[in-house]
């Protein structure tokens, strides 16, 4: 008997991500280099795996309440207080999640019904579309591409004017997958606009450890605090992708609701990694400047190597991406430009496309990856437009 007519409608409109397609696609490529996930390259800090076997050895392997442990709370309270000016109460503010995945499918299918609409400056990460479309909600992309990705005050109150239906929006910085982020200036002007409707802001801050700008990440909860989720986590910043710790932090009138899907979803994040947690904001605040370091060197040497072929770059300043245009006499599919890519020179990038509608004509790339394997691609990246150019 087939059952499958049973099953959430909504589901007709997911797919599988296109990232993780792409990537199992090119992966049966032997000898393929790829710059393709947002991975870090690098190992835990061995002072975070160190507190993670301690866990084990001590029979840490029980639930923790579904808040997550207290002082894992504390120590991020801690944490967003002192990096970002941000304070909120360990004991009712904050949530543990399993990965800023999570924390992102807690808050929005904790927010959203059916005809509700959610507004994001686009291109951007391929994860929170399918949630909406899971909760009968639609979501609402505002182009950036012709502003360097950068989402102005002006677009944002346009877009809120155009959709009173809005309920949700969501800001992602720096940015996946254009490494874009937001100055001080920048974001309070769009915490006055958002201040203004009767609608909830979710940060994505996963990547605020990655800041490259020279100044410190700001986030929008310093100025619209009672309207705002933030997100983040350890993936990035301490390159614990496995362990699979986030964070929720907002007002204690919103994480009483958000708690309640939250338990159904996971009832707590993993004790052993709340543990290497502890010890990872405890110990490790500023582990992230190691990887930010070489992230800057790998940055500037992609740009140096693909700006002269023809690549248009908006210079990112944060995260671990280089988001190029194709350059114009180049195929613009960009799904079949680097399908033949990664079949002809056996290296692969993420298209452009698989970030939405305006991403299409683009390639993404992951400097999460070692310096040898960059400067390979890079060799083979230029072979590449050279051969095809030759071929015009």
């Amino acid at each position: 008997m087939n059952v499958s007519n049973l099953f959430n409608p909504n589901l007709d409109k997911i797919q599988i991500s296109a990232i993780r397609r792409f990537d199992q696609e090119v992966s049966k490529i032997p000898g393929i280099l790829k710059l393709t996930l947002g991975e870090p390259d690098f190992n835990p800090p061995q002072h975070v795996e160190d507190a993670a076997v301690a866990a084990v050895r001590a029979h840490e392997s029980h639930y923790t309440g579904m808040s997550g442990l207290l002082e894992l709370r504390q120590v991020a309270s801690e944490f967003v207080a002192e990096k970002y000016s941000l304070n909120f109460d360990p004991e009712s503010e904050i949530l543990v999640t399993v990965g800023a995945t999570e924390a992102i499918s807690a808050s929005l299918m904790s927010i959203l019904v059916a005809g509700d609409k959610v507004l994001t400056p686009a291109p951007l990460y391929p994860g929170y579309e399918p949630l909406i479309q899971l909760a009968g909600a639609e979501m609402i992309e505002i182009d950036t591409t012709k502003n360097g990705f950068v989402l102005t005050p002006e677009m944002l109150e346009s877009a809120l004017v155009a959709n009173p239906e809005t309920k949700v929006v969501i800001l992602n910085y720096p940015s996946n997958p254009t490494g874009v982020t937001y100055n001080r200036a920048e974001i309070k002007a769009l915490a006055d606009v958002i201040k203004k409707y009767p609608v909830v802001v979710i940060s994505d801050e996963i990547y605020s450890e990655l800041n490259y700008t020279g100044e410190k990440h700001v986030s929008i909860a310093e100025f619209a605090r009672d309207q705002t989720i933030v997100l983040n986590g350890l993936s990035k910043s301490h390159a614990m992708t496995g362990y699979r710790i986030g964070f929720i932090f907002a007002d204690a009138s919103l994480t009483q609701l958000i708690i309640k899907t939250h338990q159904y979803f996971v009832t707590a994040a993993t004790t052993v990694s709340q543990f290497a947690a502890i010890e990872a904001l405890k110990n490790g605040k500023d582990d992230a400047a190691i990887m930010a370091k070489e992230y800057i060197v790998r940055r500037d040497y992609i740009i140096s190597q693909m700006a002269p072929l023809g690549f248009d770059i908006a210079k990112p300043d944060g995260a671990f991406y280089i988001f190029a245009k194709i350059p114009a006499d180049l195929n613009q599919n960009d799904f079949d430009f680097l399908l033949d890519f990664a079949t002809e020179k056996q290296v692969a990038f993420i298209p452009g496309s698989s970030f939405g509608q305006y991403g299409k004509g683009y390639v993404r790339l992951s400097y999460a990856a070692s310096m040898a394997v960059i400067k390979e691609a890079m060799v083979r990246l230029t072979a590449y437009v050279n051969d095809k150019r030759g071929q015009a």
